[in-house]
């Protein structure tokens, strides 16, 4: 049996990209959330997640004795135990450019990252539009984003990246998270692509996830208090 190790969904946008793959795919898993009570050494959740991986940090998969860690290492080791649900694209360029894209959200777009993090529940429109304006990085890569998101919906006819839905939406469900929360501007093209993610039941079931999870981190949301 599968098992994913993850954080608080409100919160983890790194926990989510598996999770929503292997909701959506269909494929069976047992779930076992972390509370992030915080990441110093000596926290519950890395005391817990210590116990299962070298890394300590979500997100995690086991498969009986196996242990796979970082999201794309588990994208793709899903892709390979279910060829079936072709969960990259079926032919080779775009399975390729699915790659692409894939590793450009992993190791980049840190202005979007550091500024806007992941917070389901909350609408920071005013706190999104302060940042907007001052900070010419986080605007160049969301128009990075938008070029992109573009460009493959108009290769590929949509309603997601690659035409059906893959690794890549996944992989780009939590900056649609972002995007939402923080109100950034983006052409009425995108805004429905946003909303197309929204509504993929894996999606959906982890938003209804996260609003239901009620548990108000201040270190995660240094920009508001609780009775905010």
């Amino acid at each position: 049996m599968l098992t994913l190790y993850i954080g608080n969904k409100n919160y983890s946008s790194w926990s989510m990209r598996p999770w929503v793959l292997m909701k959506q795919a269909g494929i069976a898993f047992e779930e076992v959330k972390l509370r992030f009570d915080s990441f110093s050494g000596d926290s519950q959740f890395k005391q817990r997640l210590g116990k299962v991986s070298p890394a300590g940090k979500v997100p995690v998969l086991t498969d009986g004795e196996l242990v796979v860690w970082d999201t794309l290492a588990i994208a793709e080791y899903l892709a390979e135990k279910f060829p079936e649900l072709h969960l990259w694209p079926r032919e080779t360029p775009a399975r390729a450019r699915a790659r692409s894209v894939c590793a450009e959200m992993h190791s980049g777009f840190s202005a979007l990252r550091n500024l806007c993090g992941m917070n389901i529940e909350a609408s920071l429109p005013e706190a999104g539009a302060i940042l907007w304006r001052d900070h010419a990085e986080l605007r160049g890569e969301v128009a990075r984003i938008v070029e992109m998101w573009q460009e493959l919906l108009g290769m590929h006819g949509g309603p997601m990246l690659f035409g059906g839905f893959s690794v890549a939406d996944a992989f780009y469900a939590p900056v649609v998270m972002r995007l939402r929360t923080y109100a950034l501007p983006v052409p009425a093209d995108i805004t429905a692509y946003l909303q197309r993610v929204c509504e993929l039941p894996g999606v959906a079931a982890w938003i209804s996830d996260a609003l239901a999870e009620k548990d108000f981190l201040p270190f995660e949301e240094p920009y508001r208090t609780a009775s905010d």
